[in-house]
């Protein structure tokens, strides 16, 4: 029956607690786990020896073997995240959630390569800047932005008090 006081085989209680263990990861404590395989008079210390593999080596292996087969069941690859991806867009698309399918779409793309996220670093203080090199700094924004601003750098406070702001009645 056994080897040196181990056991050849699991138990029952062992084999549902294991499964219990795995497949609530997250969800339930060991020691929940332990108490619902039947371990109901010390379930935390039924937990601890449970997953000791000095205690009980054939209860850890099984774990092992259980979270291995979750991974794999589970993993996640290029093709089949593309995939899920599809159907959730088309699922929203059907209810006529449009947003969600965007989203599901943009991700799609994103997991694809087809967009290219950037973000630039500057590195500076304009706290280091005397002010010739302030201006001077100014003047070219101003100039490189020409289009999209407008203001000149002659601009003078006197001509911004002058302009006329039109009364109500």
């Amino acid at each position: 029956m056994s080897i040196m006081g181990l056991p050849r085989q699991l138990t029952e209680k062992q084999m549902k607690f294991a499964e219990l263990l795995v497949y609530n990861e997250g969800r339930k404590s060991a020691s929940e786990c332990a108490y619902e395989a039947g371990y109901k008079t010390r379930p935390r210390q039924a937990a601890s020896e449970l997953r000791n593999p000095r205690i009980s080596p054939l209860v850890v292996k099984y774990i092992g073997e259980l979270r291995q087969e979750i991974q794999e069941k589970y993993q996640v690859d290029l093709g089949r995240h593309l995939g899920e991806l599809a159907k959730l867009r088309d699922d929203a698309m059907k209810k006529g959630a449009w947003s969600a399918a965007i989203n599901a779409e943009v991700a799609r793309g994103k997991a694809g390569g087809l967009y290219v996220d950037q973000k630039l670093i500057m590195t500076g203080n304009l706290d280091n800047m005397s002010e010739k090199e302030l201006e001077a700094k100014m003047a070219k924004i101003l100039d490189d932005h020409k289009g999209l601003i407008n203001v000149s750098p002659e601009e003078t406070k006197q001509e911004s008090e002058t302009r006329q702001i039109p009364a109500s009645d």
